[in-house]
């Protein structure tokens, strides 16, 4: 395109990432700037810039209404999640003296910045798909008297975020399934498939662990894969238009009749996808793991466990929590507890407790009596807890034709030692 004396129209972003890619979310505050290039003099009316957001299906159906008649039925909806326009450069004109508007830009180069925010409300994630997408951009339009106007468009990425670090996306999954495969009226063995998988949030780059279990009693050979699938859902006008498509793939080995095959974590790589998308009215973006034995001549025996692929990937705290919570649901725990360590056990010898009583008769006693209570306080300290028993060495008479003795609380307390035990006992 020829500009004559506009030499480049361009839209710049302020805010870019490593991969040198604008990418915001909702809330967040958009900037950049709009740079133009002229060869020598121009004189323009106005520059404004339009921001807009928007979701957008559409596919076609064919309708037959007759032996001979057939027509098309057209499908399409659109959701409006941005609408911003500003003017960087002129006024609103006056129509009795146009040239009062009119702005002057020398030769070289000149930036005229701009920025908005983006809606406090959850914003639909870029994506594109066979019948919709859902887009984001920036359009600068230079107005010039007499002249065509010049148009640029650029596009931004917009992220609803979606944290994978909720108790309901950690939850692992885990499933059984068989099948008995029959010939008129000869029937085969069993096909039976067990397969788990540590939760349901992940983030594009990670790897899935998966844990299988795939045993084969029929007559034919089979082989486990898995394949992580994408399915796209368009809504307009009262219909549905559901794709679905692999995007990675895992295979097992040939699992031939009376064999079994096990899966201890096989890893399935997760590649570069879009997120999902759960609260755009038009288009919903979904993925599950399909966990699956290939039967020849038979329809598969399949596990299906969904998927939510995420933006904010696993924290190293989580993680770790997660896998002892995996492995807890794998663990078989006994029925009983054990019982505790009897009091004998734990009893202090005799050479232990002299000992003790010699060091702390040896020590200062200071006014207070500090040195006794030392002694006292280290000798108790080393015996072991009196026996439990269900019978009451002290049974109250019974009432019946007796007198009741009150109940009296003493605030004096005896400590009597046993010479031959060494046992203390209170009254």
């Amino acid at each position: 395109m020829v500009l004559g004396k506009v030499k480049t129209v361009a839209v710049c972003f302020d805010y870019l990432n490593d991969n040198n890619v604008p990418v915001y979310s909702g809330g967040d505050s958009v900037s950049g700037r709009v740079i133009i290039e002229v060869a020598s003099e121009v004189r323009v009316k106005t520059l404004n810039i339009t921001a807009r957001g928007v979701a957008k299906v559409r596919w076609t159906e064919s309708r037959n209404a007759g032996a001979n008649t057939a027509y098309t039925q057209n499908y399409t909806e659109e959701v409006e999640y941005l609408n911003h326009s500003d003017t960087l450069i002129g006024e609103e004109r006056d129509e009795d003296n146009p040239e009062e508007a009119l702005t002057v830009l020398n030769t070289g180069l000149h930036e005229f910045a701009f920025s908005f925010l983006l809606p406090q409300m959850p914003l639909a994630t870029s994506f594109e798909g066979k019948h919709g997408s859902v887009r984001y951009w920036v359009r600068a339009e230079l107005h010039r008297p007499w002249l065509l106007p010049v148009r640029v468009k650029k596009e931004f990425t917009v992220f609803e975020h979606i944290d994978i670090n909720t108790p309901l996306l950690l939850a692992p999954q885990a499933g059984t399934k068989d099948k008995t495969l029959c010939c008129w009226f000869c029937a085969s063995g069993p096909i039976s498939l067990s397969a788990k998988i540590e939760r349901k949030g992940y983030t594009p780059g990670e790897s899935l662990q998966i844990f299988a279990e795939v045993e084969n009693c029929s007559s034919r050979v089979v082989v486990p894969k898995a394949a992580l699938c994408q399915t796209q859902t368009y809504f307009a006008k009262g219909k549905a238009r559901q794709l679905q498509h692999q995007v990675a793939a895992l295979r097992g080995d040939t699992l031939p009749q009376g064999k079994s095959q096990s899966w201890d974590g096989k890893l399935l790589h997760i590649p570069p996808v879009s997120p999902s998308i759960l609260d755009c009215p038009l288009i919903r973006v979904e993925y599950s793991l399909l966990v699956y034995v290939d039967i020849p001549g038979g329809l598969n025996l399949s596990l299906s466990f969904p998927l939510v692929i995420g933006t904010i990937p696993l924290h190293a705290f989580t993680s770790r929590t997660s896998s002892i919570s995996s492995y807890c649901c794998t663990v078989s725990w006994p029925e009983r507890p054990e019982a505790p360590p009897s009091y004998s056990d734990l009893a202090v010898t005799e050479e232990q407790r002299r000992g003790c009583l010699e060091r702390c008769e040896g020590s200062e006693v200071n006014e207070e009596g500090q040195g006794t209570l030392q002694a006292y306080i280290t000798e108790f300290r080393f015996q072991p807890p009196p026996l439990y028993s269900e019978v009451d060495p002290n049974p109250e008479p019974s009432c019946g034709g007796q007198e009741t003795r009150p109940l009296t609380l003493s605030l004096r307390t005896t400590l009597t030692c046993s010479e031959q035990t060494g046992n203390y006992t209170y009254r």
